[in-house]
């Protein structure tokens, strides 16, 4: 079992920044291809950013491109998400998910791949 948890939501005006953080627990973090996703009201989850078990392979949506960075710290078993020029329609509660196995070059992006999800963090956005 993995157990993740989410932090650094919060509310911020267009353009501005956050940091996300998912602390994992449980397992050999190292071990595990990460990801986060978000979900809007309303709206069904999406894939945001993707990353492999080193951190030597990342993927993105087309939305977050070029403003969001994801990253990882093995030694401090810790997912971040950089978000920047954030804009109104980023608005969603962000959730971070993990994943054993694979080639360990892999990322993912279906929800659907992944075995463990945290509670979640809410961003909200102001224009």
């Amino acid at each position: 079992q993995v157990q993740l948890v989410e932090s650094g939501g919060g509310l911020v005006q267009a353009g501005g920044s956050l940091r996300l953080s998912c602390a994992a627990s449980g397992r050999t973090f190292s071990n595990y291809a990460m990801a986060w996703f978000r979900q809007a009201p309303g709206k069904e989850r999406e894939f945001v950013a993707a990353i492999n078990w080193s951190g030597s392979n990342t993927g993105y949506a087309d939305s977050v491109m070029d403003r969001f960075t994801i990253s990882r710290d093995n030694t401090k078993n810790t997912l971040y998400l950089q978000m920047t020029s954030l804009k109104p329609e980023d608005t969603a509660v962000y959730y971070c998910a993990a994943r054993g196995g694979g080639p360990y070059y892999r990322y993912f992006t279906s929800g659907n791949e992944y075995y463990y999800w945290g509670q979640g963090t809410q961003v909200t956005v102001s224009s």
